[in-house]
């Protein structure tokens, strides 16, 4: 009677134990296929484009532009880090863009566009932050990050070219 107690106690122990163990393993797998990946975002289909030399030159001392082409190329490389949990910062970069841009590149035209990337860049961090967000979803939102600063870029292009027009007056 004792040996058939301790059998069916040993039975239900090692039984308990190997469904906990693939719950942890099925729980792993869920995690992994939601992880962004570098390979993902490089099969992400847009016109990139960067600035040119003479728009380089107006932006060299631009800190808060220096820094949002940090967090894009981070963004390039998978690494989501600077939006977790850091509304404050993410923030802050966004008011530092707008209050500090040089004359050369000021216009109306490229505050829309950090207008429309700062909505863009609020939106991904707020869904990098959600745990329900699916991957998918989330590619999406880094794709409209990518797109909106590759358009600033091209309206900063843009402007410093028309400004080196020389239009003569008959």
């Amino acid at each position: 009677m004792k040996l058939l107690s301790i059998l069916c106690v040993l039975v239900i122990a090692f039984s308990c134990k190997k469904s906990e163990e693939t719950s942890a393993i099925t729980t792993t797998t869920t995690n992994d296929s939601l992880l962004v990946k570098a390979a993902d975002i490089s099969k992400i289909k847009y016109t990139d484009y960067i600035l040119d030399s003479k728009t380089e030159d107006f932006t060299i001392n631009w800190k808060a532009y220096n820094q949002l082409t940090e967090v894009i190329s981070k963004i390039k490389a998978a690494d989501l880090s600077f939006f977790n949990n850091n509304a404050k910062e993410v923030k802050e970069l966004i008011s530092n863009l707008k209050l500090n841009i040089p004359e050369n590149v000021n216009s109306p035209s490229i505050l829309a566009r950090i207008s429309a990337l700062e909505t863009k860049i609020l939106k991904l961090e707020s869904l990098t932050n959600l745990s329900t967000t699916s991957k998918t979803e989330l590619l999406n939102n880094i794709q409209d990050v990518l797109v909106a600063y590759s358009n600033l870029n091209l309206q900063m292009n843009k402007k410093v070219e028309n400004d080196h027009i020389i239009i003569e007056k008959p």
